[in-house]
């Protein structure tokens, strides 16, 4: 399945305005803000940022055939969602996100494994989730990945 930008935009594109307000600052945070050796792409219906396989051939465990997801994006029927594979593997990161999400957000935490819903575009914590987003590089990803998800062989 190949990832384009051009699938990104035609994505946001499709969006009612006050979505696309609100995806298009969610993507300029991240994008600010992400690790060099993230890449920006689409999959799974969502605006993904990944490492690809130049960097960590062996892919993504479900399937490596496509890149290692690390954020994604999307615009859900009933909210806005930003999933961090990181949080999902380190409670570190989790437990500090939750800490800084009631010192720094409007509303309350709505949060599964590793999406985090917004209901109310107006209540997106944009430098928050900046914040996040560079509180792991690549590197420490795949670290924290590998531990996390990967089978080690005997």
């Amino acid at each position: 399945m190949p990832i384009t930008i051009k699938e990104v935009a035609n994505y946001l594109d499709t969006l009612p305005e006050d979505r696309k307000t609100a995806m298009n600052q969610l993507r300029k945070v991240i994008l600010k803000n992400k690790s060099k050796g993230l890449e920006e792409g689409f999959m799974y219906n969502m605006i993904t940022y990944y490492i690809p396989h130049s960097k960590y051939p062996d892919g993504y465990h479900c399937n490596p055939k496509q890149p290692l997801p690390f954020i994604s994006i999307a615009s859900q029927k009933n909210f806005i969602s930003v999933y961090h594979m990181g949080m999902y593997a380190d409670t570190k990161l989790l437990d500090w996100f939750q800490s800084e999400f009631e010192k720094k957000a409007k509303g309350k935490l709505d949060m599964g494994k590793s999406c985090i819903r917004f209901k109310k575009v107006d209540e997106i914590p944009f430098e928050l989730i900046g914040e996040l987003t560079a509180k792991m590089s690549a590197d420490e990803w795949i670290e924290c990945y590998e531990k996390a998800f990967v089978k080690k062989k005997k």
